[in-house]
């Protein structure tokens, strides 16, 4: 099975050397699934010819916002749009999360409860899991027929369900302790408040459910659907 990954958003540069950048840590969470991928660097304007190019499709998170005005939002959106008349599974993290529920008639704000940086939990289904996230914005309009998954006290919409088709998370399942560190030291300072920096890294030791919800994704993507 095919994977189109939709790159939105690159790795600082100070990291990519030895983390990879946001793509590579996707194939890496998902490289025991039997999948093969491709890329295209949606961030800089490079687009599938189809949505028949992949067997199923992956956003990825970025730094932009989904309500800034690059000129890659608006083909993207019409690129979500066609992926689910195509009903190719489509997964969404974080940016990816956010940019779905725009294209289909949500909303996205950036959240007056400011950041959520490192360690978190959310309730999926009435079970914790805890992954780490980065963002300020949010879902704050859900689309119609979009179910939400998980949630936390911060996060409403912490996870969102379209039919059988369309997974969405706002936390980061690809996002290991190295990559918050480092994410702390490149992008936190001067942006994300010191005190959640200091409490996200004193968090870095603490576990999360990414290697599970690494088979949920695989599992969601090979799900057999209906026409």
């Amino acid at each position: 099975m095919k994977i189109g990954i939709l790159q939105t958003g690159h790795a600082p540069e100070e990291l990519q050397p030895l983390l990879g950048d946001y793509t590579d840590m996707f194939q890496d969470l998902l490289h025991d699934q039997g999948f093969s991928f491709e890329t295209y660097s949606i961030v800089d304007g490079i687009f599938p010819q189809s949505p028949e190019d992949a067997d199923g499709w992956l956003i990825t998170g970025s730094k932009h916002a989904t309500y800034e005005d690059h000129d890659w939002i608006a083909p993207l959106e019409t690129l979500i749009r066609d992926i689910a008349q195509t009903r190719r599974p489509l997964i969404g993290i974080c940016f990816g999360h956010q940019i779905i529920a725009q294209a289909l008639g949500g909303k996205v704000e950036k959240f007056s409860g400011g950041w959520a940086v490192g360690h978190q939990t959310y309730q999926f289904g009435g079970a914790p899991l805890s992954f780490n996230a980065w963002h300020q914005d949010q879902v704050t309009k859900r689309p119609e027929g979009a179910i939400v998954l998980a949630s936390n006290d911060f996060c409403e919409n912490a996870a969102l369900l379209y039919g059988d088709q369309i997974l969405t998370v706002q936390p980061h399942p690809e996002f290991d302790a190295a990559v918050i560190a480092g994410l702390i030291e490149t992008r936190g300072p001067g942006t994300v408040p010191d005190d959640l920096l200091k409490t996200a890294q004193n968090n870095l030791d603490k576990p999360t459910a990414n290697e599970s919800f690494a088979d949920q994704m695989a599992d969601f993507f090979r799900k057999e659907r209906t026409a």
